[in-house]
């Protein structure tokens, strides 16, 4: 790649003060963030394990440079995951390294790519940690997953002459307006990027809004369509449903719950059970942190709970299973008739509608779903997801879905065609990836 090609510097002197500024707020919040690690890993002791990391001391090869994917948590790691294993089959010589900033995103690289990826934690943005950083991961470019972007880290990567693409970029009108507030540093992070492939034509437009240049905006479509469903996992289910004797049971998953959604959905299943006494809920919380949390508000509120951690086998007077472990939710999508995705009844903005749907299963969602408006647009119109906007009207969703096998097969059928004609994300991306990387 040409130097003409990549983005030319922005170093304007209110540019420099504002990330200075910056850069001295975020230093006196170290201590802050170290003390938000230690309380994090009270429930995830993956956050008090490779702490240097985040201070820049990786230990990783330096024999070449690399191809450098940021994927922030366990969400952008599975959204990666086609672009990886692309990336791994056209260049099997090459190095490729993947860092995170969650425990769980952490987590799920190690599940998914082993040793065929190098990994760790992406150190904090400030130039003292990011430079040792750099000199290790020797980036010969470097892809950042979705809305992953970070001052000082985008100028020492122009200043180094690293192309800075961002990958399956989305940009919601929310998150939108909170860069605008910080116009300055938002508008010279957005002129620092090479390019930005995006999902969908209005959150490329967004970013050039913020400033980023129109012609560095491509819309490459989501990776997510390109994930390909497991056969063995939908075996798996299978051979879960004999072994629960779950039968014609109903069965429904509320997955990627949020706190104050729980009690919602709780409700909601009780008022079930009262019409359909037979009825399991997979129930499937976000984080990780929170499980013991809601198996406790399970308890209070009465329900004959089963916890996957226990191992313990679900019986036909279960009322409800915690999916208290991580990386089962498409197995228990997979398994149930249909499912609700949550973070819409509580305005967090939703979670991934395209895993049940990708598995032939009706989806739901509560309203507030202002991260996904246009996945949501496209199973709207094929008549393969329903919005619901409130506990009542969840619940009469789930009455009439549960009862009619036929229309629940249809919405199916509805949902695997809309993932099946969007397809093709990755090979536009990679296209784009080798013209901006010949070498590797």
């Amino acid at each position: 790649m040409s130097d003409a090609e990549l983005p030319q510097p922005v170093s304007s002197l209110s540019e420099r003060l504002l990330r200075g500024l910056y850069t001295l707020l975020l230093a006196l919040l170290l201590p802050a963030l170290l003390l938000r690690l230690l309380w994090r890993s009270r429930a995830e002791p993956g956050y008090r394990q490779r702490i240097a990391e985040r201070f820049g001391r990786c230990t990783l090869k330096v024999d070449q440079p690399c191809i450098w994917i940021h994927a922030v948590s366990f969400g952008e790691t599975m959204a990666a995951r086609p672009l990886v294993e692309a990336l791994l089959e056209r260049f099997p010589q090459g190095r490729l390294l993947i860092t995170s900033t969650t425990a769980t995103g952490s987590a799920r690289v190690r599940t998914l790519f082993g040793d065929r990826v190098e990994h760790c934690y992406l150190p904090y943005d400030l130039p003292i940690f990011l430079d040792p950083f750099l000199r290790r991961a020797r980036p010969a470019l470097a892809i950042f997953m979705e809305t992953e972007l970070w001052p000082n880290l985008l100028a020492r990567l122009q200043q180094l002459q690293v192309p800075a693409i961002l990958a399956n970029g989305r940009l919601s009108q929310r998150s939108a307006q909170g860069y605008a507030r910080i116009g300055g540093v938002s508008r010279a992070m957005m002129q620092r990027m090479t390019l930005v492939a995006a999902q969908h034509r209005q959150d490329g437009e967004r970013f050039v809004e913020l400033g980023l240049p129109a012609e560095r905006m491509v819309v490459t479509g989501n990776l997510k369509f390109d994930h390909a469903v497991d056969p063995r996992l939908v075996s798996e289910a299978e051979r879960l449903r004999v072994h629960w004797s779950l039968g014609g049971r109903p069965v429904w998953v509320a997955g990627s719950t949020h706190e104050g959604e729980e009690p919602l959905l709780l409700s909601v299943h009780r008022q079930l059970l009262e019409k359909l006494p037979d009825t399991l809920l997979i129930l499937v919380p976000r984080h990780p942190q929170r499980f013991d949390a809601v198996a406790r508000l399970v308890d209070e509120m009465g329900f004959k709970q089963c916890r996957r951690s226990s191992g313990a086998r679900v019986t036909a007077a279960t009322q409800l299973l915690l999916g208290d472990t991580m990386g089962e939710l498409q197995l228990w999508y997979a398994l149930a008739d249909l499912a609700f995705v949550g973070g819409s009844l509580v305005p967090v903005g939703g979670h991934n509608l395209l895993e049940p749907a990708a598995l032939g299963r009706p989806v739901l969602s509560g309203p507030h779903l202002f991260n996904f408006n246009e996945t949501r647009a496209l199973l709207l119109q094929a008549g393969a997801a329903r919005v619901v906007e409130d506990q009542q009207a969840l619940l009469e969703q789930l009455l009439l879905l549960l009862a009619d096998r036929v229309r629940r097969t249809q919405m199916g059928g509805a949902g695997c065609a809309v993932v099946e004609g969007n397809r093709g994300a990755t090979l536009r991306l990679l296209a784009l990836l080798e013209h901006h990387l010949p070498q590797v």
